[in-house]
């Protein structure tokens, strides 16, 4: 019996060597000391607090366990032990010698023969065994915690440095940075939380900050694409808006000419309106990097633009055809005059009428052109029949 008593003895004597050094490994461990100085929160919070629970009980016990060894060493280094000594040392070590705690009961719940105080004792293998379980309690705790944050830290950080890249990038491109704030909130709040409840953090939140940083990332390469391709058609806008300015100078030089030479309602009016400022609006837009808001009044800028040109070119060639029309006219006119000259009728008393009809036809203003062709053919035809009666 003496001798299962010191093979226990040495078993726990190797036992309390290896829990001394792991108690101090574990006191030295980083996640440890920083769970300790952190004012922690959620499931990392409740399961600390077991844990700081757990240790509590591994020092106590380390202690109890340390004193029944020494006790135990003592008896077993005795030259000669009496058998009580024996007896004792087997109880020290493989009895309910440690005693775990002592309650006061009190009177009034103790009957006539009972004991003032209730000992909670258990062996030392009782104890150990216990022991075990608060360490693994302890270091489960401190080692989820510190591979939560080991794995978690460096990628939040990395996170932050992608979010604040498109950032920079997007508000290079002008672009909106909803998204990317968006993503910044997010990774605010899953640092706060992995700084406090490593546990209890989400690692889905940091995927979908990535997320939500590549999605920046899209919109601002769209975005910028958006830009090329609108600030392309700003810059032919701003040519269509000079060809507009020199179609209607065009426009109103031709309609100057024909005033006062033709009937009013002959003539195409320039029509009113300016659509520069409409185009500065959009520069405006497009400095602001509103270009999302741009397409579409470009658009309809463009289209009103092209119609504008169309009128304003349709309305000088029109003016200018009055003027072109007039012009073949007094030309037509001026070649029959001198065929009648060289046949000797200048004079004549058939032709002097619709010769003077035809010049104020088309030499009193305003012109009507269609009455000055009437009287034109008319000359034409009067010259005609006279050639043909007179045989000149």
């Amino acid at each position: 019996m003496t001798a299962r008593a010191e093979a226990e003895l040495r078993r726990l004597e190797t036992a309390v060597t290896a829990i001394a050094a792991n108690l101090v490994d574990l006191d030295d461990n980083p996640a440890r000391k920083e769970l300790d100085k952190t004012r922690l929160t959620g499931r990392t919070a409740a399961a600390w607090a077991d844990a700081t629970a757990a240790l509590t009980e591994l020092w106590d016990g380390y202690r109890l366990l340390t004193e029944v060894i020494t006790r135990a060493q003592q008896l077993r280094d005795l030259k000669r032990p009496s058998d009580a000594e024996r007896a004792q040392l087997r109880h020290e070590v493989l009895g309910a010698s440690i005693t775990l705690s002592v309650e006061v009961v009190p009177l009034a719940q103790r009957g006539l023969l009972g004991p003032g105080q209730v000992h909670t004792t258990c062996t030392p293998a009782q104890l150990l065994s216990a022991m075990e379980a608060a360490f693994a309690t302890a270091v489960g705790v401190a080692t989820r915690a510190g591979a939560a944050w080991d794995r978690l830290l460096p990628a939040a950080a990395e996170a932050a440095t992608a979010l604040e890249t498109v950032r920079g990038l997007t508000r290079q491109s002008g672009g909106s940075t909803a998204t990317i704030d968006q993503a910044d909130r997010l990774l605010g709040q899953f640092t706060a939380t992995l700084a406090t409840d490593p546990l209890g953090v989400r690692e889905a939140d940091l995927t979908a900050v990535r997320s939500l940083i590549e999605r920046a990332d899209a919109e601002r390469t769209s975005a910028g694409e958006l830009r090329e391709v609108l600030t392309q058609r700003l810059a032919d806008a701003h040519r269509l808006a000079a060809e507009l300015v020199a179609a209607t100078d065009e426009a109103h030089a031709a309609a100057g000419k024909a005033d006062g030479r033709f009937p009013p309602h002959e003539i195409a009016a320039v029509p009113a309106g300016d659509l520069r400022p409409d185009l500065a609006a959009i520069d405006a837009l497009a400095a602001a990097g509103h270009w999302p808001l741009i397409s579409a009044r470009l658009s309809d800028w463009n289209r009103r633009a092209r119609e504008r040109l169309t009128t304003l070119r349709e309305g000088a060639a029109h003016n200018g055809g009055l003027l072109a029309a007039r012009n073949e006219l007094r030309g037509r006119f001026d070649a029959y005059q001198a065929k009648a000259l060289r046949r000797g009728l200048a004079e004549h008393p058939q032709l002097s009428p619709p010769a003077l009809a035809a010049r104020e036809a088309l030499y009193v203003a305003p012109c009507d052109l269609a009455a000055a062709r009437r009287a034109v053919n008319a000359y034409q035809d009067a010259l005609t029949a006279t050639i043909a009666k007179d045989g000149r």
